[in-house]
Parts: C-alpha cells; sequence; structure tokens
C-alpha cells in the first residue's frame, strides 16, 4: 500500500513546495524507478511462470497422484500470503528496496529447494519450499505499488500497469525455457520437471540483485518523506486539499472499501489460480505435449500482464467498481469456454485461458487503485 498524497497538487508540485527536487527531477526519479522495477519484473516473470507450468505435474509425478497437482498451488499461494505481510511491513519501515529484495531472495531460496526435494524425492522438503517459493509471486505483485508512490494520483493506476506489464516478457520466455531447462537437469541426474524451477531459482536471484542495487532512492521512504514535509510547511493547504479531494474521509468508509476490494481481489485470485492451475495437468493427461501446455501457460500469462497498462487506465477513468464487475464478467466467460472446451483442442483451452488472464488484470488493477489511495 502506498503512502497517500498529502499534498494539495500534483506529486511534482508537492516535490517541489516542500522544498526538495524540481518538477523535471521528479519526473527523472519516477522514470528511474520504473526502468528498475521493469527489469526486475521481466526477471521475475520468467521466475513465476516456470514454476507455474510444471509445479501441477511435479506434484503429480512426486506424489503419484493427479489429485495432488494442485498442492503447488496451494503452498505457494499461502506462502505469497505470508510473504506479503512481511514485504509490506518492511517496506513501510525500510522502503521498497529492501522489501521486495527480500521477497526475491526467499523465492529464489524456495524455487532451489524444490529442486533439491525433486533429485532427493523427499516430499517434506518439496512442501516446505514450495511455501518459500511463493514469496518471489508476492513480490512480484507488491512492485506495482512501488511504480505508484511517487506517480501522480490520476496516473497510478497507469504506472502500476507499467510495472505489471514488464512481467510479460519473463512469464512468456520462462515457459519456453522448459524444455531446455529440462534436458539440462536431466544431465545432471534430476528429474526433467525440476528444470523450470532452477530458472526460476536464478531469475529471482537476479531480480534481488537489481532492485538492491538500482532501487535508489526509495520510492515509498521518498514518497513519506515528502508528504511529511509538505504538511510541515503548508498546513492550511495541506488540510484544505486533502479534505477537498476526499483523502480525510471518515476511515469507516476507508475500511469498508479496503475490505470490499480485497474480498474482489480474493475472488478473481482464486479463480484464476483454481483454472490455471489444472490446465497443464489436464493437456498433459489428454495426450498434449509439455511444450505445448507451456505454450499455453506463456499466453495466459501475457495475458495477465501485458493488458496491465490499458487496465489501468480504464482504473483512472471509470474507477474502481465497474472494473471489477467488468473483471468478474470476464473470469466467468473464462470458466465456461475452459469447461467446455474440447480436451483435444489446445487453441481453445489457448482462448479460455487468455480471457482468464485478462479478468484478472481488470481484477488487480481495481484492486490496485483502491488500496493505493487508502490511508496506511
Amino acid at each position: 500500500m502506498t503512502a497517500p498524497q498529502s499534498s494539495s497538487g500534483p506529486a511534482s508540485d508537492l516535490l517541489e513546495d516542500a522544498g526538495g527536487p524540481s518538477a523535471q527531477d521528479a519526473a527523472q526519479l519516477q522514470r528511474r524507478i520504473l526502468r528498475t522495477l521493469v527489469i526486475a519484473q521481466v526477471l521475475s516473470g520468467a521466475g513465476l511462470a516456470a514454476g507455474v507450468t510444471v509445479g501441477a505435474l511435479l506434484a503429480a509425478d512426486l506424489f503419484q497422484s493427479q489429485a495432488a497437482a494442485g498442492i503447488p498451488a496451494l503452498l505457494s499461494t499461502l506462502g505469497a500470503g505470508g510473504a506479503a505481510v512481511i514485504i509490506g511491513a518492511t517496506s513501510q519501515r525500510r522502503g521498497r528496496r529492501l522489501g521486495l529484495a527480500w521477497g526475491y531472495g526467499v523465492g529464489a531460496v524456495g524455487a532451489i529447494g524444490v529442486v533439491l526435494a525433486s533429485s532427493l524425492a523427499s516430499l517434506p522438503l518439496l512442501l516446505g519450499s514450495l511455501v518459500i517459493y511463493g514469496a518471489g509471486s508476492a513480490a512480484n505483485l507488491q512492485a506495482r505499488y512501488a511504480g505508484a508512490d511517487l506517480a501522480e494520483p490520476s496516473e497510478r493506476g497507469r504506472a502500476a500497469g507499467v510495472v505489471l506489464v514488464a512481467t510479460t516478457l519473463g512469464a512468456v520466455a520462462g515457459p519456453q525455457l522448459a524444455d531446455v531447462s529440462g534436458g539440462l537437469v536431466e544431465g545432471w541426474g534430476l528429474t526433467p520437471l525440476s528444470g523450470p524451477f532452477l530458472v526460476a531459482g536464478l531469475a529471482y536471484t537476479v531480480g534481488a540483485v537489481v532492485l538492491a542495487w538500482r532501487l535508489r532512492p526509495d520510492p515509498l521512504l521518498t514518497a513519506m518523506a515528502t508528504a511529511r514535509a509538505s504538511q510541515t510547511a503548508q498546513p492550511d493547504r495541506v488540510r484544505a486539499t486533502h479534505v477537498s479531494s476526499g483523502a480525510a474521509s471518515p476511515l469507516p468508509h476507508w475500511r469498508r472499501s479496503v475490505v470490499v476490494a480485497v474480498a474482489a481481489l480474493v475472488g478473481v485470485q482464486a479463480v484464476m489460480v483454481g483454472v490455471m492451475t489444472m490446465t497443464p495437468v489436464h493437456m498433459v493427461a489428454h495426450g498434449h505435449s509439455l511444450q505445448v501446455s507451456a505454450a499455453v501457460i506463456s499466453l495466459h500469462v501475457a495475458a495477465m500482464y501485458l493488458p496491465a497498462p490499458l487496465s489501468g487506465s480504464l482504473v483512472d477513468r471509470w474507477g474502481a467498481p465497474p472494473v471489477f464487475v467488468g473483471a468478474g464478467a470476464v473470469l466467468i466467460g473464462a470458466s465456461v469456454v475452459v469447461a467446455l472446451a474440447p480436451a483435444s483442442s489446445a487453441v481453445a483451452m489457448g482462448v479460455g485461458l487468455i480471457l482468464l488472464g485478462f479478468g484478472w488484470s481488470l481484477g488487480v488493477a481495481a484492486g490496485t487503485k483502491v488500496l493505493s489511495v487508502a490511508p496506511p
């Protein structure tokens, strides 16, 4: 959650009035932050999608049961939830740089743990590693708030979208490395399905290094410091505009908005993960190759992140509630398409997964807008 702007004007005016950087310097800082986040998101996208492609298949293989295919998604989602709390608290106290780098670093440890678990055929190590692996996903999603921290209030949805869309490049490339990485680790005596997790571990590690090195000055700490300086320098002007902009609305109103947004995000995530997780297992079980199922997952993840700027712009223009409704409609349509798709048709599955990704994109954009303007 980003620190709310406490100034009467745009972020650039706030910085200048508070004695901080000029409007031009503020714009340059925002561009630098976005460039850094884009690099990290490309890397994390590869790590995220690589694990999604084979996680269910690996679990079904080790447990010798297709009923276990949903376990990786369950455990990594639980891990992502716990990591999100830690990343958020760390970011609030120490900045986005430390919080996000920690998340990617822990995700890398989890990915390597999965590789080791598969080589040792250790179910306890696999289960624990999958929980830890979820931290990478949490950091990937929270990075969008870093992109919105210093953005103009009217452009926060678009700025968050730019960060999310960068994930597309890595997400498309990651699954396509399944065969290559699988062949590589097979030569080391490991199961080919652990190869993508090796890719994930490397990608998350490099992403953590990039953020720790380049995300300076920290966007959240800068936004918070600027807001405090502006309140001190111009308390009357800040208070008047804070009220007129709605930032001083009664706290219960904000609580209701946050509760509704979180509930909607949970629903969006549940539908997306539930359908996406079983797709590779379903396709492989009906005769499709790993390469074909990986291509479908690539299209799905691309549809999750590529429309992010459009989704963010729609939220900036129309507000969160209509976009949440649109997200629900698209997700329902996607579920129907997947349910009715012939098992032999990779094209039909691909269409359904593309719609599923786009519905998720709309829902996340709407939720991000609500949470990014709520009081901390």
